[in-house]
């Protein structure tokens, strides 16, 4: 297959279903952590046991179950929320089906948090608003039972195999199993599609002031969003165009193609089986007659040829801070879990963003205050998930830009009609406050807060 082959099978694959996308759909994934309040690990068993009286009582029917017969994933067939298991079964999320409104989702979220929590409470159990299991320490750090999750824990297992490379890993591979999201789909049409993410991108930033919440107790704690960290110094990261943000503006559609050509594939399936190999480029992957792969069987790890299909491009997922999906929307997912009682404002602040794309706009080509340093972007977020704001960086002003962010946010919603814009009350308040959640979190255990206590208020 032959480069423009290639780029063709990419544009059908992720570029076609935003012609004529003029949906306005909000779809929004909550990931929590889920922890024992006695300081032991969760129990999996209990786990099960509320799980399978959530899809009861809320009539889900499931949809994934694993090699031991649990379920790990269940539907409902109303809205096609989804309740499920990411990573491990110490991390919950909750999916929802798309909708119009914001306030549909945050009813569904509030109904389906609250039963679960009473339930969880009954065991001495909680879910918190929190990007890292501030008790992961005491987990099973263990994958789900199945093909995928084993598949991808062996893969960012198998860093050390790349001791050649000239970057960073950390030791991290359970990352999943501890580390929670906030992530929201919006719908794209193909005619803003370079502007959603040129603007999108240039705002991370900004995004990781407001939004940071992702504090790796015991290491890494220069940092307040270890979100970052976990994606890019790992096998996610070997191809630096899979993980994070994009370096560089794109003037149209053609050079986001060319940008998704320079993407590796690091997984497939064949026969049921979830088969892992060394990150290559999809373009060279289709050229090659075989590649070695290995799959989990019978309490091992076996090698296998797999033959490369163009129906691999399924398998062709990155985790890129702005992902376009094949849906027609653009996920994003840089943001960590927020505290449960700001649930929405992830969801809110992206779509009032989408809904004022040219303000936006504006407001970055204006900027002085941290465009104009002589700092890429992508360096600029790295300097502001630390806990010290970098020398440079004029604190007032900072503040000030993301307080225009927050209001064209708003100004985006409030053109909706919906009265959505209350929502980003909470991003108010950390500007007048110049702090976030994790910002919060470290000053209040520097007072010798417990950190039960910030759990709690958390949740």
């Amino acid at each position: 297959m032959n480069t423009d082959e290639v780029k063709q099978l990419l544009f059908d694959r992720f570029i076609k279903p935003t012609i004529n996308n003029q949906n306005n759909y909000i779809g929004v994934e909550i990931e929590m952590p889920i922890l024992n309040l006695d300081k032991k690990p969760v129990n999996f068993e209990i786990v099960h046991n509320i799980t399978e009286k959530f899809i009861e009582h809320f009539d889900f029917l499931p949809v994934g179950i694993d090699e031991d017969g649990n379920i790990y994933s269940a539907k409902s067939s109303q809205n096609s929320d989804i309740l499920s298991y990411d990573c491990s079964y110490n991390n919950l999320e909750l999916s929802f089906g798309k909708e119009e409104n914001l306030f549909e989702i945050q009813k569904r979220f509030d109904v389906y948090y609250r039963y679960l929590q009473e339930i969880f409470r009954l065991y001495n159990y909680t879910l918190t608003g929190m990007g890292v299991n501030p008790y992961r320490v005491y987990n099973k750090n263990e994958p789900i039972p199945n093909g995928r999750y084993r598949m991808l824990y062996h893969h960012l297992s198998s860093y050390p195999m790349y001791g050649n490379l000239p970057m960073y890993f950390h030791s991290y591979p359970k990352f999943g199993m501890f580390s929670s999201a906030s992530q929201v789909q919006l719908d794209a049409n193909y005619n803003d599609l370079p502007r959603l993410i040129n603007v999108f991108s240039e705002l991370e930033p900004i995004k990781a002031v407001l939004f940071s919440n992702s504090v790796l107790t015991g290491d890494h704690e220069e940092y307040i969003c270890c979100r970052d960290i976990f994606w890019e110094n790992s096998t996610h990261g070997i191809n630096p165009h899979n993980i994070g943000m994009y370096n560089q503006k794109f003037e149209n559609v053609e050079e986001i193609v060319n940008y998704i050509s320079t993407t590796s594939i690091y997984c497939v399936e064949r026969d049921g089986k979830y088969i892992n190999f060394s990150p290559i480029l999809f373009s060279d992957y289709l050229k090659l007659e075989g590649i070695v792969g290995e799959y989990y069987e019978n309490g091992r790890y076996r090698k296998i040829l797999v033959q490369p299909s163009v129906y691999d491009i399924e398998y062709l997922r990155t985790f890129k801070f702005e992902d376009i999906t094949y849906r027609g929307t653009i996920e994003f997912r840089s943001v960590c879990c927020q505290p449960i009682s700001d649930s929405m404002v992830v969801a809110a602040f992206h779509l009032g963003i989408k809904n004022n794309l040219d303000k936006a706009e504006q407001i970055l080509q204006n900027d002085t205050v941290l465009l104009g340093n002589g700092y890429i972007t992508t360096e600029l977020r790295k300097l502001l998930i630390k806990t010290e704001m970098p020398s440079f960086i004029d604190i007032d002003g900072l503040y000030r830009l993301a307080r225009d962010v927050v209001d064209a946010a708003s100004d985006g919603l409030k053109s909706r009609g919906k009265g959505e814009e209350i929502l980003l009350a909470p991003l108010y308040e950390r500007i007048d406050k110049r702090t976030n959640p994790a910002r919060t979190m470290l000053n209040l255990m520097n007072k010798g807060t417990p950190v039960e206590k910030i759990i709690e208020m958390y949740s």
